[in-house]
């Protein structure tokens, strides 16, 4: 096996997100990004009958994630995320096609919906930290001609988020309160990562 060209203080993403990476870049980290190669459904599947909450299933596979690139690069710290968007409890996924992000806003329309946002770092295989950031989110009472406006607005960019609203955008236009993290929302919870990886050394002061 070839030596990992990695330092011991490199940092690497374990998501190919666009939103997540630019969060990273934006704080000022220098860090490289590797996507993970796990099969997201097998893992929910596998949790299915367990009683698992969706917040569970997002550290899961946040979890997965880092460990996954971390075999891989064992003297690098690792992050990994997930996040998962959940209606009264029922777990919900990204919109296929505009026709499914229709029915998605529709929905969630008037209603209060939570996402669960999961950061984990990881090294030598093995989770150092974790850390899972909830957020509840209330839509004001949308029409049908409301959502198609804004699907036609935000395009194909709207099927790249959970909840085919994108709040950095106009999908915040489709909100009437939001209650949490914003960090969290766009894709990890910023604050408690650049806590963690000071702790861990990672990360200078």
């Amino acid at each position: 096996m070839a030596p990992d060209p990695l330092q011991s203080s490199e940092l690497i993403l374990a998501s190919a997100s666009p939103h997540r990476k630019v969060l990273l870049d934006n704080a000022g980290l220098r860090f490289l990004v590797e996507a993970a190669r796990i099969d997201e459904r097998s893992v929910e599947t596998s949790l299915a009958d367990s009683g698992a909450t969706p917040a569970d299933l997002a550290l899961v596979l946040a979890t997965t994630k880092a460990e996954d690139v971390s075999a891989r690069h064992p003297r690098a710290f690792v992050i990994g995320c997930d996040q998962t968007l959940s209606l009264e409890g029922e777990l919900l996924h990204k919109a296929a096609d505009m026709d499914e992000a229709r029915r998605k806003l529709l929905r969630l329309s008037g209603r209060t919906h939570r996402l669960d946002s999961a950061v984990v770092v990881a090294r030598n295989g093995q989770t150092l930290w974790s850390h899972i950031e909830p957020v509840t989110m209330t839509m004001r009472e949308l029409t049908p001609a409301a959502v198609g406006r804004y699907l036609a607005e935000a395009g194909a960019a709207a099927l790249t988020s959970v909840g085919a609203y994108q709040i950095e955008g106009p999908g915040i236009r489709l909100f009437e309160r939001i209650d949490g993290d914003y960090f969290a929302i766009i894709g990890l919870p910023l604050l408690p990562l650049l806590a963690a990886l000071r702790d861990l050394g990672a990360l200078d002061d």
